[in-house]
């Protein structure tokens, strides 16, 4: 609702509007705005004072900006919110408690560098994606002890042990748009802080007392490794099928989204097609999380925010590549035995990368691809109970794809 109650619009270099107004914003799920002039206390959404208080004379046109898909309000100059966003909000209070026992357990008394380093990529402003996994299934299979915080710590910190060791194996020097630790202190320190990590995160799944659960989080962790080292050795062969790549996948990436999936429901004490279910859901979305990252490394970096090109570069058969060489012209066969297996780049190579996967028309097979994933992972949720966080985990299935699409 708006009054006309001064006729100085807010905005124009006019504090009339505003001189006697009290604004508040409270956050629930989504912000709520409100003005109050002097008349008695609003109610939350109403907006009073200031004549075309915001220059918008058809507010209808603005309803998406009025209103979430929810009907909850929201600030009329709000940015819709993202699905993890919308997921990061409702598990907030838990995600607190992640981040301060991610915090405690970094720590050693004998070794400072080892929380500077884990301080360094920890606080870098990931989106802690897979501890959210794992307390969202908890939380929508009516979990209500302390230990799916353990679980999640746990998660995360599996997490960022493979990216301290991806970092040394792939000699980056940028993730998340800073310099890698590796760089800033070296790859010594890097790998043996991964270690660390690693042992950390199995103090953490043990104190459940689940078998199960240290079996799940057990079996994710020497699956991510064994992934790293099949793509090790498919990476630069132009004889790698669409079976291997599916294989690295859910090595690399799918196996900890599964498993961060599936703990939850089972610490929860949901029944097994529940838990089949949340496993089924993290493997297709990791899956589909992995097709639309391969994808938009070969994006305009406008867009994606990412330089181009970074797996061509670094020799990596990715299914976009894998996609094109199945309709390869003997010269462009030529060209990738001589960029990829060969490793022998020049430059201009990228542009041709780019020509060959527009005529073969890979990008869009492989978000075609991602797409049908995305879709596997919100058919799973379809047997477990309604609930908000199943509605946001689907959203989130589509996410991962509207990237690309």
């Amino acid at each position: 609702m708006i009054l006309i109650a001064h006729h100085d619009p807010a905005g124009q270099d006019s504090d009339a509007a505003f001189e006697d107004a009290h604004v508040y914003v409270q956050l629930e799920a989504v912000y709520t705005f409100a003005v109050q002039d002097g008349l008695g206390e609003c109610d939350d959404g109403d907006v009073v004072c200031a004549q075309k208080l915001f220059h918008i004379l058809d507010l209808r046109r603005y309803s998406a900006f009025v209103h979430s898909h929810d009907g909850k309000p929201m600030s009329l100059d709000a940015p819709a919110q993202k699905p993890q966003e919308k997921l990061a909000a409702a598990l907030a209070p838990d995600m607190a408690r992640v981040n301060d026992m991610i915090r405690q357990r970094m720590a050693s008394e004998h070794a400072p560098r080892i929380p500077e380093v884990t301080a360094h990529l920890i606080d870098a402003g990931g989106k802690r994606l897979r501890p959210m996994l794992t307390l969202a299934a908890a939380r929508m299979c009516g979990y209500d002890g302390p230990y799916h915080i353990h679980l999640a710590a746990t998660v995360e910190f599996i997490h960022t042990a493979t990216l301290l060791h991806d970092d040394v194996v792939d000699e980056s020097a940028q993730r998340r748009g800073r310099p890698t630790a590796n760089l800033l202190w070296d790859n010594t320190s890097s790998v043996l802080v991964g270690d660390y990590l690693f042992a950390r995160s199995f103090q953490l799944m043990v104190e459940p007392g689940s078998l199960r659960v240290l079996d799940i989080l057990a079996n994710a962790a020497a699956t991510i490794a064994e992934g790293e080292v099949l793509q090790l050795t498919a990476a630069q062969d132009l004889a790698t099928t669409e079976e291997t790549y599916l294989k690295v996948v859910r090595g690399k990436t799918a196996a900890l989204f599964s498993a961060a999936t599936e703990v939850g429901g089972v610490i929860a004490g949901v029944d097994e097609a529940h838990i089949k279910a949340l496993y089924d859901y993290g493997d297709a979305l990791g899956i589909a999380f992995q097709m639309v990252d391969d994808v938009i490394d070969y994006g305009d970096p406008e867009v994606t925010g990412k330089n181009a090109g970074d797996d061509f570069r670094e020799r990596k058969l990715t299914l976009p590549v894998i996609r094109a060489l199945a309709q390869a012209t003997p010269e462009e066969r030529a060209f990738w035995e001589r960029t990829i297996a060969k490793g022998k780049q020049h430059d201009g190579d990228l542009d041709q990368v780019f020509a060959i996967l527009a005529r073969t028309g890979a990008l869009e097979a492989v978000t075609q691809e991602a797409l049908g994933w995305a879709a596997q992972a919100k058919e799973a949720l379809a047997i477990l109970p309604e609930h908000p966080i199943r509605d946001m985990l689907g959203d989130l299935a589509d996410y991962v794809v509207a990237r690309i699409s």
